[in-house]
């Protein structure tokens, strides 16, 4: 059995190849519809399931997060009951939101931390209370008992990889500056994709301005990719870094209202429909698409299996600073473009060719072969 270290930021990831990733996801508080899942050992009884949900601005949590993790739930354990909470991205709100799931008893918490490191008292609180914690998509701190993610920095590397890419194909990739404008700085994923991308980038471009941006915000980003323009010259710009897709909007709206080149290279993350929409009408480059459903898959048979009193494995361990290894189940990303949208988002059923090929994005759509 071989065994791949990788170092996560912070975050050491250990993955032995060769054991099989359990899981299989997602509606909301009520009774869900079926799912795919055998039901698991020690789950007809049913308990309390919390669902934490660290905001909804970006479209995966509602549109996609929840439904498949309550899907599955439902389908692992008829019996179980999911109880849901949305923080707004505000972490003394999810803080209120665990204290009232743990007096509600609920047995296990799926949690997507607003702030993973402010959240470590709650998931402390939850440990002494019995409950168990999965962390969902982020790390959080504290003594959580299973995770399920993406290999983050992974993610960054591609970004960095795609954009360095992009600059080459227009010459040299110092001939001018970038902009970068990573994401929230109390998301630890946000500081794997920036450790990625820099891995990347470093040595090979010119980073002109560089912004770490609160909340994810597109509003702060566009005013931040504004600032750049303004400052390194509009004309001079010669590619942007965004950590995802809902920042790359607001970027996009700068960069058209600057004067920035159309074409210059811009990244993105999560395949947010606006996102591949921008791709296919080449003002934005590439996006990350991370496929949900096998993540929210993994995080509902980890909290059953965690409810039912059954031990957990996962593809590896991560260290979250807590002091124990945490089993973890890591799923790879992939780079949409252009060329592979058919291939990928369509294919998985992630977005449909009729919500893509609006009538602004239609002869797009037809000259890449969508419609």
């Amino acid at each position: 059995m071989k065994t791949v270290r990788w170092v996560v930021g912070p975050v050491a990831l250990v993955v032995v190849l060769g054991m099989t990733a359990c899981g299989t996801a997602g509606q909301s508080g009520a009774p869900a519809t079926q799912g795919t899942g055998t039901a698991a050992p020690g789950a007809t009884d049913g308990f309390k399931i919390g669902l934490l949900l660290p905001e909804s601005k970006t479209a995966r949590y509602e549109k996609f997060d929840r439904p498949y993790i309550t899907e599955e739930i439902t389908a692992l354990c008829p019996t179980c009951e999911v109880v849901y909470n949305n923080a707004n991205q505000d972490p003394n709100q999810q803080q209120q939101q665990v204290d009232s799931m743990l007096t509600n008893n609920v047995k296990v918490l799926i949690l997507d931390a607003v702030d993973a490191k402010a959240i470590a008292s709650s998931v402390a609180k939850a440990k002494n209370q019995g409950a168990k914690v999965v962390a969902y998509d982020r790390l959080a701190s504290g003594p959580v008992d299973a995770y399920t993610s993406f290999d983050n920095v992974q993610v960054g590397k591609m970004q960095g990889e795609a954009l360095l890419n992009a600059l080459k194909a227009g010459g040299d990739p110092k001939r001018g500056p970038i902009v970068m404008i990573n994401g929230s700085p109390t998301d630890p994923n946000a500081g794997d994709f920036k450790k990625g991308a820099h891995s990347v980038l470093d040595g090979q471009v010119t980073i002109g301005k560089e912004y770490d941006t609160p909340d994810w915000s597109p509003d702060q980003a566009n005013t931040q990719a504004t600032g750049a323009f303004t400052s390194l010259g509009a004309d001079k710009v010669i590619g942007i870094y965004s950590a995802n897709d809902g920042m790359a909007g607001g970027i996009a709206r700068a960069m058209q209202n600057a004067g920035v080149a159309k074409g210059t290279p811009l990244t993105g993350q999560d395949a947010e429909l606006a996102g591949i929409q921008r791709i296919l009408l080449g003002t934005q480059t590439m996006t990350i698409y991370k496929p949900i459903r096998p993540e929210a898959k993994n995080a509902a048979k980890l909290a059953v299996d965690l409810g039912s009193g059954k031990a957990v494995q996962g593809t590896g361990t991560v260290d979250n600073g807590s002091g124990s290894p945490v089993p973890a189940m890591i799923i790879q990303p992939i780079v949409v473009t252009k060329d592979n949208i058919k291939d990928t988002v369509v294919k998985d059923g992630f977005w449909k060719v009729e919500e893509i090929c609006t009538a602004d994005v239609q002869a797009a759509c037809q000259a890449a072969g969508l419609s």
